[in-house]
């Protein structure tokens, strides 16, 4: 069994009001138990809801990180519409997802931008959750290994080791994400376990086994106990399901067992 904890990470998206997301996280610190500290979790809402979201959970007694979902890689600047990483330290963001599909094929972001996010965030103590993972033209090609080692060598590069301690990789099946096809515990185990592989080859051993590799493909409350009990997946980083106050904290404990 690993030794690594467990990190389960709601990423919002575009959904929630300011006051829409306090419903919510009233909902998650309604029904916080002790048994969630030996859980990493966190929540990404939208930056209009951050400063908002981290008074309803400061205080409550409660272990609930805040991050936001992007973060553009200059300071400060001429960028219409941009939010810096330093910004995101003083809203209280402990975590930033950088490199998500929706960012990449949406937004068109490549792995040279990701990457100076990455650095970006690490230079002002922000810690990235980079997310990698195939299309499903890419897996039909059979692309899948090609695909996840340039996004990994790309997004990290000119990282050092002491910064990798302030890493998180997340696998995104971009594939298995509302298409009605599904990736199996077995099938997302095999990308972690590649993932692991290539983070020992770019560093160490003991980078790669510390690192936390999160399952990013559609985890829900039916499908998280079996595909946290793979020894390569170290938590989730949930979507939809993370709308939900009760289906949330449904994987969080499934994350205990």
């Amino acid at each position: 069994m690993s030794a690594r904890r467990k990190f389960i990470c709601g990423n919002w998206k575009m959904n929630g009001t300011a006051s829409e997301a306090a419903s919510l996280i009233a909902g998650i610190v309604g029904n916080w138990k002790d048994a969630y500290r030996n859980v990493e979790l966190a929540v990404c809402p939208p930056f209009t809801a951050l400063l908002e979201v981290h008074a309803l959970v400061s205080g409550r007694g409660v272990q609930i990180a805040l991050g936001a979902q992007n973060c553009y890689h200059e300071t400060k600047g001429a960028f219409t519409g941009e939010i810096s990483a330093r910004m995101l330290v003083e809203a209280n963001c402990t975590y930033v997802i950088l490199g998500h599909s929706e960012r990449r094929t949406i937004f068109e972001e490549d792995d040279v931008t990701i990457n100076k996010k990455v650095r970006a965030a690490l230079s002002v103590s922000l810690k990235p959750i980079l997310c990698v993972g195939e299309t499903l033209d890419e897996r039909e090609l059979n692309q899948t290994y090609e695909v996840l080692l340039r996004q990994l060598k790309e997004g990290l590069r000119d990282v050092s080791a002491s910064d990798m301690k302030h890493i998180t990789i997340a696998y995104e099946p971009v594939w298995a994400i509302g298409t009605g096809r599904t990736a199996t515990p077995e099938i997302a185990q095999n990308a972690h376990s590649f993932i692991r592989m290539e983070i020992a080859k770019l560093y160490d051993d003991s980078i790669a086994n510390a690192i936390i590799i999160q399952y990013g493909g559609s985890m829900k409350p039916d499908n998280a106990k079996e595909l946290l009990a793979q020894p390569d997946i170290d938590g989730g980083l949930i979507g939809g399901a993370a709308l939900d106050a009760k289906q949330f904290l449904a994987i969080a404990d499934a994350a205990l067992n």
